[in-house]
């Protein structure tokens, strides 16, 4: 029995049209599962490969997960489903989540949509049995100074995965996480562009490299196979060893 083979399972990565939920959403596609993902562009063909994004045999639905009304009428493409990846997330730099207008927008996208798409599916993964993933960000375990909104809610992601995990396990769900630490990604630009900047950054972590979506993806599989069959309410840190 090969516990890394999803044939047959059906998988929804909620953010998956680009960075981590991309790569997470096409290494689940090729270990043989039906992959459908949710973003913010009109249609699959407006993202490009340049931004670290391949749509290649995934199911593409616009939704925007900022507004709690669009995920509640949302009609999903299937009525089955085996594994919910949360992995949708917002940033605003220049002290703009300073402001009050920034940080709801920043907690609406990467805390209360978590709660919204989790509550939407979790009929769906009472039958199944199934697991859901949080994706949250190393930044739940030290400060970030110029982003309170993005250090509150995904420090919010990592309470919720512990509460929910605890919640649904009798429900049959088992509800896990995984903390990035700096992978590079579109939202890590102001980052990984500065050459200064990226330097600093992977002279901090042990492995001496960015993390990747394949690296996250890795435990993405693990959390929703059989091998984490007794994993839950845990939130893996996957991070180069970056906050050690």
């Amino acid at each position: 029995m090969n516990e890394l083979d999803f044939s047959n399972k059906i998988i929804l990565v909620v953010g998956g049209s680009s960075g981590i939920g991309n790569g997470i959403a096409q290494t689940y596609r090729a270990k043989g599962a039906a992959v459908h993902v949710w973003g913010t562009r009109a249609k699959a063909s407006d993202y490009a490969a340049a931004e670290g994004s391949d749509l290649t045999g995934l199911h593409y639905a616009r939704v925007d997960v900022s507004d709690s009304a669009s995920i509640a009428t949302v009609k999903p493409a299937f009525d089955r489903l085996d594994v919910l990846v949360l992995a949708q997330g917002t940033v605003i730099y220049r002290r703009g989540e300073f402001e009050m207008e920034g940080f709801r927008k920043v907690m609406e996208v990467n805390l209360m949509s978590l709660m919204a798409c989790a509550s939407k599916f979790h009929p769906m993964l009472k039958a199944s049995s199934g697991t859901l993933i949080i994706v949250s960000s190393t930044a739940a375990y030290h400060s970030t100074k110029g982003n309170p909104s993005y250090n509150a809610s995904k420090t919010g992601a990592v309470g919720l995965t512990r509460t929910l995990g605890e919640a649904w396990a009798e429900d049959g769900i088992r509800v896990n996480g995984i903390a990035p630490g700096l992978v590079d990604t579109k939202l890590t630009k102001v980052t990984t562009d500065n050459p200064k900047r990226r330097e600093a950054a992977i002279e901090r972590i042990p492995l001496k490299r960015l993390g990747t979506p394949a690296d996250m993806a890795g435990a993405a599989l693990f959390l929703a196979s059989p091998l984490a069959s007794y994993v839950v309410g845990q939130t893996i840190i996957v991070d180069g060893g970056l906050i050690l």
